[in-house]
């Protein structure tokens, strides 16, 4: 497909191993020497919240951020129960085989970084290098309490405006220096206009609340013996100071379990940091300038 209209980037589609259609944004010069950059979003979050980011980078790589299924421009699965981080990280080693990638730096929000350290597992040598935006091998209970009781319920707003308002009331203690204009700007990454009839609903497949319930429902895997994936892999690992989801004893144990590891923690924000805070943006330049 060929590049939007403000030329940051061109919009990209293949199907996966099932044949559901898989978006991803394209940014930079593919013929770059710098190893590209992989953007993975958090459950309900798209390849949108990477764009300030990805455009920073793409001035010297390649940087590609891929929508999973049943989100943003994605298509959604007709069997709800393959909403889970095997099915991504299979989507993601096809997409890096669409592209003839063998090697990246994964940025890894949220769901992102289970993502990574399964790709630890499953193909380690594909990553050049990891950046666990506020998510490690424990996810905190009142973080999961908190994220179960919204995904899947459907919202609708009658314009941005407010949708800006409604993400302000729902999260304003984790993005406590936005202004109006922002919390419109967020809520363009987070809904979508319908077709018909002018409203706006959220832009993901709301069965995915089912999976993340079912999901609930099993044990909880050793995501420490993913986490160890990592270990001869450059990390570098960053937490909001409020987050509900990383706690402070994981990141500290994290540390502890891989010694090389790189930490950033960000006083004023939650989950998640969006990676555009000054503090964010000069971590990640200096990760990735270090990087071979």
């Amino acid at each position: 497909m060929s590049p939007q209209p403000n030329g940051g980037f061109a919009e990209r589609t293949f199907r996966a191993q099932d044949d559901v259609p898989i978006y991803y944004r394209d940014y930079g010069d593919p013929l770059s020497p710098l190893t590209p950059v992989l953007c993975l979003s958090g459950l309900t979050r798209n390849s949108r919240d990477f764009d300030a980011l990805a455009r920073r980078l793409a001035a010297t790589r390649r940087v590609l951020c891929m929508d999973y299924r049943g989100r943003g421009k994605s298509g959604n699965d007709p069997d709800w129960t393959n909403y889970k981080p095997e099915t991504y990280a299979n989507d993601v080693i096809h997409m890096l085989a669409a592209v003839n990638l063998h090697h990246v730096v994964v940025i890894g929000t949220s769901l992102g970084g289970l993502v990574s350290m399964g790709l630890s597992i499953l193909r380690p040598t594909v990553l050049a290098g990891v950046v666990l935006n506020d998510i490690g091998p424990h996810v905190a209970a009142d973080g999961r309490a908190r994220i179960a009781s919204y995904v899947g319920i459907d919202v609708r707003m009658p314009d941005w405006a407010a949708a800006g308002q409604h993400l302000q009331r729902s999260f304003g203690r984790i993005f406590a220096d936005f202004d109006q204009a922002r919390w419109e700007d967020y809520a363009r990454s987070t809904f979508v206009e319908e077709t018909a009839g002018g409203t706006l609903r959220l832009n993901y497949d709301l069965r995915l609340g089912d999976a993340v319930r079912a999901q609930a429902s099993q044990p909880t895997p050793d995501l420490w013996a993913l986490y160890r994936g990592l270990r001869h892999i450059p990390v570098l690992a960053i937490r909001g100071a409020l987050s509900d989801v990383l706690d402070a004893d994981t990141f500290e144990r994290m540390a502890v379990e891989k010694p090389d590891l790189q930490r950033l923690l960000i006083g004023y924000r939650g989950h998640v940091p969006l990676l555009d805070e000054p503090e964010s943006t000069d971590a990640i330049d200096r990760f990735l300038g270090a990087l071979r």
